[in-house]
């Protein structure tokens, strides 16, 4: 027998909180909100803008917990890193980032072209010479290099892999290559879980595996066939 539906109780607008006065919430603003701007038209690629933001949103998580991470290095990097797939032939791209692929110039170039960028856009900003530099290194070499340069390259280097299994990042991958939910999720963890390099992101890493993995259990399947309730999902 489906379940019963909850009744919806509307609520009112003077019990929802302001926006400043709720934890967590991620806000670009002043110098990241230039350089997201100026990124942007780079980043029309790949669906790198979507990226980029929630890679950014995990970034700022992960500062929280690492301070010996300088935000005014890992901000701009994470909003910059990808810039560079702009230069690159479309038809290239998934070909050079696919499972086995033999194309490691592709993936190369995406990150010097993407250092050049990031130069230009930061000078462009007046931003501190020494700054721009360790922003540059970091996105030459973001993803072929197995190993963080420092900890602000190892809080960079986990945001932009954690994308991955958030719920846009699994639905990406999964539309990139034809791949349902469950080989979508299978394929994620196998190249990115221990490629994880600070503690902080390998738990954010096992919570968004767990969440997704028990979201394509054969118990969640079973609860999809039952009758939504009045909301369509569970809140609590």
């Amino acid at each position: 027998m489906p379940p019963t539906p909850l009744p919806v109780l509307p609520l009112a607008p003077s019990l929802i909180p302001p926006a400043d006065e709720v934890p967590a919430l991620v806000h670009l603003t002043g110098v990241e909100q230039e350089i997201w701007d100026r990124a942007l038209p780079y980043l029309d690629v790949r669906d790198n803008d979507a990226h980029s933001l929630h890679a950014y949103g995990l970034a700022w998580a992960l500062l929280t917990a690492v301070p010996q991470a300088r935000a005014e290095v890992v901000l701009p990097a994470i909003l910059l890193h990808d810039t560079g797939w702009k230069t690159v032939d479309p038809a290239r791209i998934l070909p050079a980032i696919a499972p086995g692929s033999h194309d490691p110039e592709t993936v190369r170039r995406h990150e010097t072209e993407g250092a050049v960028i990031a130069h230009r856009i930061l000078t462009d900003l007046g931003y501190p010479q020494d700054v721009t530099a360790r922003i540059m290194e970091i996105v030459d070499g973001h993803d072929t290099r197995r190993h963080a340069l420092n900890t602000d390259d190892a809080v960079v280097k986990d945001a932009d892999k954690l994308w991955r299994l958030t719920p846009h990042g699994l639905r990406t991958v999964g539309s990139w290559f034809c791949l349902d939910a469950e080989q979508t999720l299978r394929l994620v963890l196998s190249v990115t879980y221990d490629r994880l390099l600070t503690e902080t992101g390998r738990a954010i890493g096992r919570a968004l595996a767990a969440c997704a993995g028990l979201d394509h259990s054969p118990r969640r399947s079973v609860l999809r066939g039952r009758a939504p309730s009045a909301s369509g999902e569970h809140t609590g």
